[in-house]
């Protein structure tokens, strides 16, 4: 559920927020050897998503919640799955929102890095959140991009030269 609890019949609730499902697997397997099984027994245990939840928000095509039916999904499935980022979007800075049992903690992304592919966050684990922060130059009003910055400040400046020199004729 959206608590991270899950049910399993003659065990009952556990929590499972925060682990991987090869966690899970463990968990679920030493909780069978203590409370059902012996020590020596093989037990195989299989863990898996019906569909990965995950909300997307900030500079993205599609803002929302949405579910994705595998069980991997990365940082780039996702936000392909989203809509994809403008160029109003800072993909050098990209957050994942992650729970865990103490609360939500934020990582930070640059997904113009091939290293982000080492991160421990660039496969998504279920309820994570991902925010794009917009580019500086949408935030200044000036322009999406450097060079459309460029011709908003030449065309100020020229429309403030064009007004001093009529004024200074007059």
């Amino acid at each position: 559920d959206q608590h991270g609890n899950i049910e399993i019949p003659t065990f009952g609730t556990m929590n499972v927020l925060g682990y991987t499902t090869d966690e899970i697997e463990e968990l679920i397997k030493q909780r069978l050897l203590e409370e059902q099984f012996k020590e020596t027994a093989n037990i195989f245990v299989t863990v898996k998503l019906t569909g990965l939840t995950y909300t997307a928000s900030g500079e993205i095509g599609s803002p929302g919640t949405n579910t994705i039916y595998k069980q991997r999904v990365n940082i780039f499935e996702a936000i392909a799955n989203s809509g994809e980022i403008p160029v109003t979007g800072d993909i050098s800075d990209v957050m994942v929102i992650r729970q865990y049992p103490q609360g939500q903690q934020i990582h930070h992304l640059d997904l113009t890095d091939v290293q982000v592919m080492e991160s421990p966050y660039y496969y998504l684990q279920p309820n994570d959140m991902i925010y794009v922060k917009p580019r500086k130059q949408k935030s200044w009003g000036f322009g999406v991009t450097g060079k459309e910055t460029l011709t908003t400040l030449i065309t100020v400046a020229s429309l403030l030269t064009t007004t001093i020199l009529l004024i200074d004729r007059l």
